[in-house]
């Protein structure tokens, strides 16, 4: 399905359709919504929607600051069950789920974190029930049970946890209710043969004290995407042969082909919530998550979308289309019986454990509240996969790469606030931040064709291996004074000051004698074989902002923002023997953000639209870029300078009269673009003609270039209608849909990566209780079928030539979205 972007931009300003922060209960817990009078139900009119995007409850038409809210409502509506899906609602926001490195791209208004290194904190962060989740493995937690989700927009120093200078995600789940209440719902998807049974059950266990738990688990018997593929050879010889003069005969190995069904998840998640509230001013509540998620194929979405020297994979000969398919092959078994991390018999996998707890203290004076929050976060994360993610045999001379991977996440943060609640004009809000964390990671590589019967064991087959951690230490102070200049006019100022340190280790503590002149070992004559770092960053992250509200339905606030995300260590890279300054190659500068802001925020026709605008303009300063050399297996954080800038309108229209329906959509321009980036590495295969010409050394000037996953033009527009049937019974739907424009999924401006324009279609029906006692839903996402790309990688092994006027570009593998999927689901209450 394709619509003009001019269809779907007069389409939605004719309708002058809503922001997607659509009604919202203002409870946490989110109970379903009491019965209303007929005259009530008569009038139909916006509902009023709360955020608490300052940390304190708050009309989202009141807060200057540009959000997206998602009320629990629309998220069982439309299945939000994951991060991912949070981009249907919020079209700016872009999530590109990967294999390795960070685990994945978050996105927002064009500014986003590459996915390929692990040491990378995302510019948009993720902040659950108040606790920050920086790593990009969060996108692997399963979210269920919630009461609302925040999408805010833009650089956020003070009221998230470290700071995020692209935005945040806010996640709040649901509390405990005052009466007791249950759920069960479960669920059949068909593309994927997925089963998913979800419950919770709620209620008091004495007068102050409450309780929730809630669990979902999920199982495929198919999945989303097809492999096809055949059988390849892994030929190698013996490096201790080779050494002892001998003539290292070779070995075939044979690697069948991958689960053809792909992702084929098993996921279990539970959390439990004790809510203690002895007064009307104490609030106590204790949450504890659990989650375990398997699949049989960790790059199982990466798809040849664009081959870069024709129709067909330098690597396999199969052609490169824009499909839900791929070819990718299990470790051979014989070699994967003793080797480290992998299955016995080869298969691939992707197995995420996570546990978690958040304790959060609120104390409400009358004019003073005091709060806490306190989080330790646990995951570990193990993987086999295919890594040149489109398999291809010895036989085409390049041959297949193999890897497994173990690494682990820990973190223990505080956060106390202060926050004055003053009758006259002036307040202020002081807090403090610390968190300790540790990363440790293990790698082990199996390509080049090579072996050692003289290795350690295990060691017999692998290449090479990595072994590193990162510790970090994190003290922050911030505040903000508010003043009421007029009774009307509000001045507001803050700043965040930061110290962090991290201490990290690198090395390669095994190479296979015969590439011991790329991989540098540990024990290496250098000296350079074991990589320390200590970094120390100090940075003051100030903001100020204006807000005027001359009538209560009209708000128009002025912003300026700074923010600031450290830098860190690529605890996945490579020391090269070609590098002279490995410690260099491994670190990378913090990355800071300032601009301005402007808006307003209206609600107009007696309560019945809501019409709000934002515009903005911001400055990155070491934007933190990775770049992956496929054609040496390598990769680099580098940095640059960028600007983003650009306009958002959304809006949301309920009419009196017609209860029941709703009408909303947005309309966002975005140019993100480099403003300093003169001697950016080449994309592979690039030709002199093609500005790979610089300093000699393959280099290219991307200054004014676009950056990765940056559409011009974005936006969505959905109905949503419910009515009562008979006189016990309801009947809804919704329709909605998503529009790109096209852009660059490199960040190197690869024109093959091009991602053309795209429009996906949501869509469900709905019929249940009046009194939502039970309800049977059809949930379709992604209905037009539509194949795109959210992130890319270059083909490893493939493309060469680079900054000759030979150069063959690598082929270009994206990060592929879910297609088609139809949801029946049918939910019971008691």
């Amino acid at each position: 399905m394709r619509v003009p972007k001019s269809v779907l931009l007069v389409s939605t300003a004719l309708t002058m359709v809503a922001s997607p922060a659509m009604a919202q209960d203002t409870s946490a817990e989110a109970p379903a919504a009491a019965p209303q009078d007929d005259a009530a139900q008569q009038k139909g009119g916006l509902n009023e929607i709360i955020v608490t995007a300052r940390k304190r409850q708050e009309s989202v038409q009141d807060v200057p600051v540009a959000v997206t809210a998602i009320s629990a409502e629309q998220i069982a509506t439309r299945d939000v069950t994951s991060v991912e899906k949070i981009t249907a609602i919020a079209p700016q926001f872009s999530v590109g789920r990967a294999s390795n490195g960070s685990g994945a791209q978050l996105t927002l208004r064009g500014i986003g974190s590459s996915s390929t290194s692990i040491g990378i904190e995302q510019s948009v962060a993720v902040v659950v029930d108040g606790a920050y989740y920086g790593q990009g493995r969060v996108i692997n937690e399963g979210f269920f049970d919630l009461a609302r989700v925040e999408v805010l927009k833009g650089p956020q120093a003070l009221f998230f946890g470290k700071n995020a200078t692209a935005g945040v995600i806010s996640i709040t789940t649901a509390d405990p209710t005052d009466k007791f209440e249950g759920m069960v719902k479960g669920g059949y998807e068909i593309k994927s043969q997925q089963y998913r049974l979800e419950g919770y059950l709620s209620g008091p266990i004495s007068d102050t004290l409450g309780f929730r738990l809630a669990a979902r688990y999920t199982k495929m018997d198919g999945g989303y995407y097809r492999n096809v593929a055949d059988p390849i050879n892994y030929t190698e010889i013996d490096s201790a042969s080779v050494l002892a003069g001998g003539a290292g005969d070779a070995t075939t190995h044979v690697a069948q082909p991958a689960a053809r069904k792909a992702p084929g998840e098993e996921e279990f998640l539970t959390r439990a919530t004790l809510k203690w509230e002895p007064t009307d001013r104490f609030t106590a509540t204790l949450k504890g998550s659990f989650d375990q998620s398997t699949v049989n194929n960790s790059s199982w979405n990466y798809v040849a979308y664009r081959c870069g020297d024709g129709d067909t994979s330098q690597l396999n000969g199969y052609a490169c289309g824009k499909d839900f398919v791929t070819h990718q092959n299990n470790m051979p078994a014989d070699i994967a019986a003793t080797y480290p991390y992998a299955k016995k018999d080869g298969s691939l996998y992707n197995k995420y454990r996570s546990a978690g707890g958040t304790l959060n203290l609120t104390y409400d004076a009358d004019q003073l509240q005091l709060s806490s929050v306190t989080n330790y976060q646990w995951n570990n994360n193990r993987w086999a996969c295919a890594c040149d993610f489109q398999s291809g045999g010895s036989e085409n001379g390049i041959g297949p790469t193999w890897a497994t991977e173990n690494s682990s996440w820990k973190a223990f943060s505080q956060e106390l606030r202060a926050l004055t609640q003053f009758d006259g004009p002036f307040n202020m809000m002081v807090g403090m931040l610390y968190q300790k964390t540790r990363r440790d990671f293990d790698q082990f590589v199996l390509t080049g064709g090579v072996s050692n019967s003289d290795a350690p064991e295990g060691y017999e087959y692998v290449t090479t291996a990595k072994s590193s951690f990162t510790k970090g230490e994190t003290m922050a102070v911030f505040g903000q004074m508010t003043y009421k200049i007029l009774p009307d006019l509000e001045l507001a100022g803050g700043v965040r000051y930061t110290d962090e340190t991290k201490n990290s280790f690198f090395t390669q503590p095994y190479n296979n004698p015969l590439v011991l002149g790329i991989f540098r070992d540990q024990n290496d004559p250098d000296g350079l074989g074991e990589v320390a770092a200590r970094q120390h960053f100090t940075n003051w992250s100030p903001e100020a902002t204006l807000t005027w509200k001359p009538t209560p339905d009209l708000m128009v606030y002025g912003a300026y923002k700074t923010a600031y995300k450290s830098g860190g260590f690529s605890n996945g890279g490579i020391n090269s023997k070609f590098s002279s300054d490995p410690t260099a190659d491994l670190t990378f500068d913090p990355e800071k953000a300032e601009g301005f802001e402007i808006g307003f925020k209206s609600t107009l026709l007696d309560r019945q639209l809501r019409f709000n605008v934002t515009a903005f303009t911001y400055k990155y300063r070491n934007l933190q870029v990775d770049f992956f050399n496929s054609p040496i297996f390598a990769f680099q954080t580098l940095t640059a300078d960028a600007r983003t800038k650009g306009i958002e309108a959304e809006f949301e229209f309920a009419p009196n009269g017609i209860a029941g329906l709703d009408i909303h959509g947005s309309i966002n321009y975005d140019k993100a673009t480099y403003t300093d980036f003169p001697l950016a590495p080449c994309y592979a295969g690039q030709t002199p003609a093609e500005g790979c010409n610089l300093s000699g050394n393959s280099r290219q000037n991307l200054t004014g270039a676009p950056l990765s996953v940056a559409p011009r033009w974005t936006g969505n527009l959905g109905i949503g209608y419910e009515v009562s049937v008979g006189s016990a019974s309801k009947l809804g739907f919704n329709v909605d849909s998503k529009y790109s424009a096209s852009y660059l999924a490199s960040g190197f401006g690869n024109p093959l990566s091009r991602q053309s324009k795209y429009v996906t279609l949501d869509a469900g029906i709905r019929f249940g209780a009046e009194d939502d006692n039970w309800q049977i839903a059809l949930i379709g996402k992604n209905l037009t079928n539509r194949f795109y790309v959210t992130g890319v990688v270059d083909g490893p092994s493939t493309g060469g030539g680079t900054g000759t006027a030979a150069g063959v570009k690598a082929d270009q593998l994206g990060f592929g979205t879910l297609p088609r999927t139809v949801m029946v689901e049918v939910t019971k209450r008691f």
